[in-house]
């Protein structure tokens, strides 16, 4: 098979189901069905980021379905001067991002990065959005998987002011 939009995954995505944590492999794009035992993406809107927590779209996921996306480094681009440039971002210590996911009954999961607004230290690579990144603290980490709805204070004051807790290096 040729590789699709459904075949590009966040491996090993940290997610915690009837108060297990357990890794999987989802698809990054939240919008999918499956069609006999495979995912097929949904095009009809970009899902591979949830932005609009407010929206009803995410409103379930944001509440029930929280992950934890561990990465080694994130691309991001930005038009300058008329020009795309593209950034390799990278950190010497593991980037924990905040993602939802959907379940479906296969046992396939398919997943959206949470982004929020521009943040003033990745405004040079890109000035739309930025990943929610998670802090490496355990029991923020644990609250973030857990039953908390997304209106516990810790979790709420992390989306509304999110932060960045790694040192990025950024290149070109």
């Amino acid at each position: 098979f040729p590789v699709t939009i459904a075949d590009r995954k966040i491996t090993n995505m940290l997610i915690e189901e009837e108060g297990e944590l357990k890794l999987v492999d989802a698809t990054w794009w939240f919008e999918c069905h499956e069609v006999e035992d495979r995912l097929v993406v949904d095009n009809s809107r970009t899902t591979f980021n949830a932005r609009n927590l407010a929206s009803p779209y995410w409103r379930a996921a944001i509440r029930y379905r929280r992950g934890i996306a561990v990465v080694t480094a994130i691309g991001e681009g930005k038009t300058i001067d008329g020009k795309n440039k593209r950034y390799f971002v990278e950190s010497d210590t593991p980037m924990l991002l905040g993602t939802v996911y959907r379940a479906f009954p296969s046992g396939h999961y398919s997943t959206a990065v949470i982004t929020r607004d521009s943040h003033p230290r990745f405004e040079p690579y890109h000035d739309k959005a930025f990943p929610l990144f998670l802090p490496l603290d355990a029991d923020f980490l644990n609250l973030w998987l857990g039953p908390e709805p997304e209106t516990h204070p810790a979790i709420a004051g992390l989306l509304e002011h999110p932060q960045i807790f790694n040192r990025l290096k950024v290149t070109q």
